[in-house]
């Protein structure tokens, strides 16, 4: 078991051992004494080392523990706005370029970008 032993458990692998406990009480291995002491001892374990002692002489069942700690899951990271597409972005920056030199003459400019994000938006 080596340095397996020595890592530390969660509420899963306590939740393994207590039920693998119970098993053994309702088969009479363990009077209720028994088992009130090792759980208490489930609940205070803090090692796989630990709780694997508590069913040294005890057959199966016995709780199992994954062989690594699963890997963190990877962060979701927010897709952009779909009409931020290049096309739309260009086309909205020279519009608003435009209305400020000519001073809002442009202003039918602007309909360019709403017809490139409702042509985008169909695509999809």
């Amino acid at each position: 078991m080596g340095d397996e032993s020595r890592m530390r458990v969660g509420d899963a692998e306590r939740e393994a051992a207590l039920r693998a406990l119970g098993e053994h009480m309702s088969a009479g291995r363990l009077d209720i004494e028994e088992y009130g002491e090792r759980t208490a001892r489930v609940a205070a374990a803090r090692t796989r080392g630990e709780l694997a002692a508590l069913f040294d002489d005890l057959p199966p069942p016995r709780p199992s523990f994954a062989t690594a700690p699963a890997p963190p899951q990877p962060r979701q990271v927010a897709a952009p706005a779909p009409w931020l597409t290049p096309p739309v972005v260009l086309a909205l920056v020279v519009a608003l370029v435009l209305l400020v030199l000519t001073r809002g003459l442009a202003l039918p400019l602007l309909a360019i970008p709403a017809v490139l994000y409702f042509t985008a938006r169909r695509r999809r």
